[in-house]
């Protein structure tokens, strides 16, 4: 059974500050001395969480997608996050998902946080994105979608095998973040990851980070708080493929549809 490797990347950000997010990352990600396959980046990487796109937002052949693609080509890993991009005059927090051959396949965020006025300035996605790495199918969403467990459900079994979330989510709601990646996991019985950035941002929000990586049963095999960390992680497809022989839970579940 196969193995799929992953880098989380838990980061302070430099707000507004595209040239300074993008030193430090390629930093960090040229630090990565282990193999991998999957490179993660928080929500907004270059920017931070920024109700500004009509000063930061790019096109997707804008300099920031190209430096995930130059990134992608010489660490020969799939890079992701998310970034502010700019198309037929509307904005989106798309997540890039950027191959090493230099191709690439985005998600528009679904559900816009209107508690901090992103409705008010981006344009909600009406699609997912689920990409396939090794024969591994990983369902990709950002943030506050998490909120939302429709969104994310297991519509037939093995629709996928990994929930990935980036986000920048607040250090007053980290119990909620942290239960609701559990809750996910759990009820899609998937491995779950979440990575988050820490530190404040321009509007004085404390970050916690806490990102963590969350097995199919709710086991937490990674969590941490506060420090910045580049972690990595070798998930097992045959872990997975016993659990849910042993768990069959999808048996029961409710049919529905996503209109």
């Amino acid at each position: 059974m196969s193995t799929l490797h992953f880098s989380l990347i838990q980061s302070s950000l430099f707000w507004e500050d595209k040239g300074a997010n993008l030193d430090l990352l390629a930093q960090k990600i040229r630090s990565i001395e282990q193999p991998t396959e999957i490179i993660v980046l928080p929500e907004m990487f270059n920017t931070g969480f920024s109700m500004q796109p009509e000063k930061l937002a790019e096109t997707m052949d804008g300099p920031s997608v190209d430096w995930m693609r130059r990134l992608s080509i010489e660490k020969k890993a799939i890079i992701t996050g998310s970034l502010i991009i700019e198309e037929s005059g509307k904005y989106y927090n798309r997540l890039i998902w950027m191959l090493p051959n230099g191709q690439l396949g985005y998600y528009d965020k679904r559900h816009l946080f209107a508690f901090a006025g992103e409705d008010q300035h981006y344009t909600a996605g009406n699609k997912r994105l689920i990409a396939s790495v090794k024969g591994w199918k990983i369902n990709l969403q950002i943030c506050y979608d998490l909120r939302f467990p429709v969104w994310a459900r297991q519509q037939i079994f093995t629709e996928y095998d990994v929930l990935l979330y980036v986000a920048n989510w607040p250090e007053k709601r980290n119990h909620a973040w942290k239960t609701l990646l559990t809750a996910r996991a759990i009820e899609n019985k998937c491995f779950t990851i979440g990575v988050n950035r820490v530190g404040l941002d321009g509007n004085n929000i404390a970050h916690s980070g806490d990102s963590m990586v969350v097995g199919p049963l709710g086991e937490i095999l990674y969590h941490c708080a506060y420090e910045e960390d580049v972690f990595h992680i070798a998930l097992q497809k045959e872990e997975l493929s016993n659990t849910r022989f042993k768990f069959p839970f999808w048996k029961d579940a409710d049919a529905f549809k996503i209109l």
